[in-house]
C-alpha cells in the first residue's frame, strides 16, 4: 500500500497515526529520562576521573573503557537478562532500557566533561586563588561557566545521537517509534510508516538543534 492509498483510507490512517503518537511518546520518555539522570550521573563519574586517590581513578577509567567500548545493543541486552541470571529477579522491560541508557550516554558525557574542564588554563586556577576564591568558588564561579561555554558543540552531536539511538530499545521488545514504523510497514506492506518515522526523528533533532543554538547564544558573553 502507497502513502497515497493510506490518505484515502481514513481508517488505516487514524490508526497508523495513533501508533505513532503512542511510540513517539515512548521515544521522547526515553530521551528526557536519559537526559535528566544521565546529566547529573556524568558529574560523578567525571570526578571519579579526575580524582587524585589512584584506585578510584584506575576503576572509573576501566569502567569507562568497557561501557564505551561496548555496544549500546549488547548494554541494553545485558542489563535487561542479567538480573534474571544473577539475581533471580527480572527488570521491567522499559526500566532496563532506561537505565542502560542512561549509563552509557552519561559515560560519554563524562568524558566530554572532563576535556572541557581540563581545558580550563591553570592559571585561572591560580588567579582565582589570589583573589581569596575557595575551591568550591573557584569551580562554581569560574570554572563551570567557561566549561558549559566549551562543552556545548560535543553535547549537541551526543544529544541527537541519542535522540536516534532510541531506536534500539527495541532490541528488548520496548515499543518506541522505530519499532512502531517497522511493525507497521510489514503490516501495511509499505515503506511510508518508515518515512514518517525518519520525518518524526528530523523534526526531533531538529528541536534539540536549534534549542542548543539557542543556549549557546544565551553564553557568548563568556567568550
Amino acid at each position: 500500500m502507497t502513502g497515497i492509498q493510506l490518505f484515502f483510507d481514513k481508517t488505516k490512517l487514524l490508526n497508523l497515526l495513533l501508533v505513532f503518537i503512542k511510540s513517539t511518546g515512548v521515544s521522547i520518555s526515553v530521551f528526557f529520562l536519559t537526559i535528566i539522570f544521565a546529566i547529573p550521573l556524568a558529574m560523578i563519574i567525571c570526578s571519579g576521573r579526575l580524582s587524585k586517590f589512584k584506585p578510584v581513578a584506575v576503576v572509573t577509567n576501566w569502567f569507562l573503557l568497557i561501557i564505551r567500548g561496548t555496544p549500546l545493543m549488547l548494554q541494553l541486552i545485558f542489563v535487561y537478562f542479567a538480573p534474571a541470571y544473577i539475581f533471580k529477579a527480572s527488570l521491567d522491560r522499559f526500566v532496563a532500557a532506561i537505565i542502560a541508557m542512561v549509563i552509557n550516554y552519561a559515560c560519554y558525557f563524562a568524558e566530554i566533561y572532563r576535556g572541557g574542564i581540563q581545558s580550563i588554563p591553570v592559571g585561572q586556577y591560580e588567579a582565582a586563588k589570589v583573589l581569596g576564591f575557595t575551591k568550591t568558588q573557584t569551580f562554581f564561579r569560574i570554572v563551570i561557566p567557561q566549561v558549559i561555554k566549551k562543552i556545548i558543540p560535543p553535547m549537541v552531536n551526543e544529544v541527537i545521537t541519542l535522540v536516534k539511538d532510541t531506536a534500539l530499545v527495541q532490541v528488548i521488545g520496548v515499543a518506541e517509534l522505530f519499532h512502531a514504523a517497522q511493525t507497521q510497514s510489514g503490516r501495511l506492506v509499505s515503506v511510508f510508516p518508515l518515512f514518517v518515522a525518519g520525518v518524526i526523528y528530523f523534526m526531533m533533532n531538529y528541536v534539540v538543534s536549534k534549542t542548543f543554538d539557542i543556549v549557546e547564544k544565551k553564553l557568548d558573553y563568556y567568550k
